[in-house]
């Protein structure tokens, strides 16, 4: 088995006391792996941007490093720079910077209209204060006109002032490596942590890959349908997917692992450990 170098997890706020508690609990469970850090998603225009930095700060208060998502869409400049005196006031010196979705019904895209003009002022702001990651896509923003589009919009983000990036997630290791190497052949050369989705079920995974470009492919999507309501079986066959994907990604030298967990910890706990054996 490959031995994994790094590990991050991401979360969301959670939105009611219960959720508190259990996201608690996968904090301490995961915690056990060392991870590089935690880091904390934000709403669409800043819709949790509160709940976001109290999910830090408990994070935080119990000696894991967290890092606040920050998202512009919708947002002025005086709201992102309130946003990044207070992180600053609590000591916080890491970000993940994103354009972010835009919320249902909004009509302005408010002070910043894609994620380089966001990481830009933070520089201005701030400079080099902050270790600024921001977000990549091996199979390509569903917003995007082309793949050199893409990849033109993820080297403006670099040459703003991001120091790495975090990839979304995909099944298909290959799309990862082609993605590096169209970074090289345009001078990036920035440490991209693959992002990596665990797998819960079929509705859910099928949803978010929709919503974010991801491809999940046809031979896994046949095999995850075939188990119909036995979703335990499920889990544990999308475990051993997972658990290989990973491994073959560290054998290739990534400099981490970064798990999108749905404030869950059993089945990534899993696949870590199916890593270390």
């Amino acid at each position: 088995m490959a031995e994994i170098l790094s590990v991050s997890f991401e979360f969301f706020p959670p939105r009611t006391e219960e959720g508190v508690l259990k996201l608690d609990k996968t904090v301490k469970t995961l915690s056990e792996f060392n991870p590089e850090f935690f880091s904390v998603t934000f709403g669409a225009g800043g819709s949790t941007k509160t709940k976001t930095l109290e999910t830090v700060l408990n994070i935080k208060s119990s000696n894991n490093h967290a890092v606040p998502h920050l998202s512009c869409i919708s947002a002025s400049k005086e709201d992102i720079r309130n946003l990044l005196n207070e992180y600053k006031t609590h000591e916080i010196n890491h970000l993940i910077a994103l354009r972010g979705d835009n919320p249902s019904g909004a009509i302005s895209h408010g002070d910043f209209k894609y994620a380089n003009e966001l990481i830009s002022f933070i520089r201005e702001e701030t400079g080099e204060y902050f270790h600024v990651q921001v977000g990549a896509y091996p199979e390509y923003h569903p917003e995007a006109d082309s793949a050199d589009d893409d990849l033109e919009n993820f080297k403006r983000k670099i040459e703003a002032g991001a120091d790495s990036a975090i990839t979304q997630f995909f099944f298909n290791a290959d799309a990862y490596f082609r993605f590096i190497e169209e970074c090289h052949k345009r001078s990036i050369s920035v440490p991209i942590i693959p992002g990596i989705m665990p797998i819960y079920n079929i509705k859910q995974l099928s949803r978010f890959a929709s919503n974010c470009g991801a491809e999940i492919p046809r031979w896994l999507r046949l095999k995850l349908e075939s188990y119909d309501n036995d979703i335990q079986s499920l889990r544990d066959y999308g475990v051993d997917v997972i658990s290989e994907l990973c491994e073959t990604l560290i054998q290739y030298g990534v400099p981490g692992i970064h798990f999108y967990t749905l404030n869950e910890s059993k089945i990534v706990s899993k696949i870590i450990k199916n890593l270390s054996n």
